[in-house]
C-alpha cells in the first residue's frame, strides 16, 4: 500500500464535522462582527463625531425642523471653533424651558437606546442648542448700524446666510453693544427674529454669552433628509475683515504694552 493509499484510508476513517459545529461557528463569527460594529459606532460617537435632529426653527433656511446633522466632537478641544462655525452647546443656563417626557412602549424606548448608543439617534437633542457664532472672546459687538447690520470690532456685517421676515430693516429686532468675555462666545441663530440668541438672552443673568466649555461641536452636514444633504458653511468671506480689525487691535495692545 503507498502512503497515497494509506493518507486516503486515515482520512476516511476520521468523522466529518458536524452541521451543528458548523452553524454554532457561524453564529460566534455574526456575533463578533456585531459586537465589534457596535464598539466602533460607540467610540465614534463618544469621541469623534455624533448625529443630532433640529427640533426647531431658529436656524432657517440654514438648517429645517428635523433635519439631521452630523457633528464634530473634536471641536473645540482639539479643533477650535472659529467665526461663523454652526455650532452645538449645552444649555448655559434658563435658555431651554423643562421639556414633559413623552411616554413610549418598551420595544420603541430599547430600539431608541441602541440607536442612540451607536450615535444614530440623539433623544437628548432637546436638550442642546444650535447657533452661529459671531463673537469670539474680547470681541466688541454692536447693532446696529445705519444699514441695519450688525458689526463685530467696527466692521459691518455682510450676512447672507441670514433669514428675516418682510419688512424688517435690521440684522435682529433690538439694538446692543456687547463685548465677549474670556472663555466665552456670542452666537446668534440664522432665523434672527425667531431665534432665542444671544441677543434675546442678553439680559439673563448668562448675559447672552456661551461657555466655550458647553460647546459639544462645530454641525459639519445636514445628513437627513437626503434632499437636504449639504455641507454646512462658516461663510470665511463675512468674517475676513473681522480677524483682521481684531489681529491689529492685538497686535496694537501688545505694542503699547510694550511701549
Amino acid at each position: 500500500m503507498t502512503d497515497n493509499t494509506i493518507n486516503e484510508a486515515v482520512a476516511e476513517d476520521q468523522p466529518a464535522p458536524s452541521r451543528s459545529k458548523g452553524w454554532k461557528l457561524f453564529i460566534r463569527d455574526v456575533f463578533l462582527i456585531i459586537l465589534a460594529a457596535l464598539l466602533i459606532s460607540f467610540l465614534i460617537k463618544t469621541f469623534l463625531i455624533r448625529s443630532f435632529y433640529i427640533p426647531s426653527s431658529s436656524m432657517e433656511e440654514t438648517l429645517q425642523i428635523d433635519d439631521r446633522i452630523i457633528v464634530n466632537q473634536l471641536s473645540p478641544e482639539l479643533m477650535p471653533v472659529t467665526y461663523g462655525d454652526v455650532v452645538v452647546f449645552r444649555d448655559p443656563g434658563g435658555w431651554l424651558t423643562p421639556q414633559p417626557v413623552q411616554p413610549q412602549n418598551w420595544f420603541v424606548g430599547a430600539v431608541d437606546a441602541v440607536l442612540s448608543f451607536v450615535g444614530l439617534t440623539a433623544p437628548d437633542s432637546n436638550d442642546h442648542l444650535i447657533k452661529r457664532i459671531i463673537g469670539m472672546p474680547g470681541d466688541t459687538i454692536v447693532c446696529c448700524n445705519d444699514l441695519g447690520q450688525i458689526s463685530v470690532n467696527g466692521v459691518p456685517l455682510d450676512e447672507p446666510y441670514i433669514t428675516l421676515p418682510d419688512g424688517a430693516d435690521k440684522a435682529t429686532r433690538d439694538d446692543f453693544e456687547v463685548t465677549v468675555p474670556e472663555g466665552h462666545l456670542w452666537v446668534m441663530g440664522d432665523n434672527r427674529y425667531n431665534s432665542a440668541d444671544s441677543s434675546y438672552h442678553r439680559n439673563d443673568p448668562t448675559g447672552g454669552f456661551v461657555p466655550i466649555e458647553n460647546v459639544v461641536g462645530r454641525a459639519l452636514v445636514v445628513s437627513w433628509p437626503v434632499n437636504h444633504w449639504t455641507w454646512l458653511d462658516n461663510y470665511p468671506l463675512t468674517f475676513a475683515d473681522v480677524e483682521a480689525a481684531r489681529e491689529e487691535s492685538s497686535e496694537e495692545a501688545t505694542t503699547g504694552t510694550d511701549q
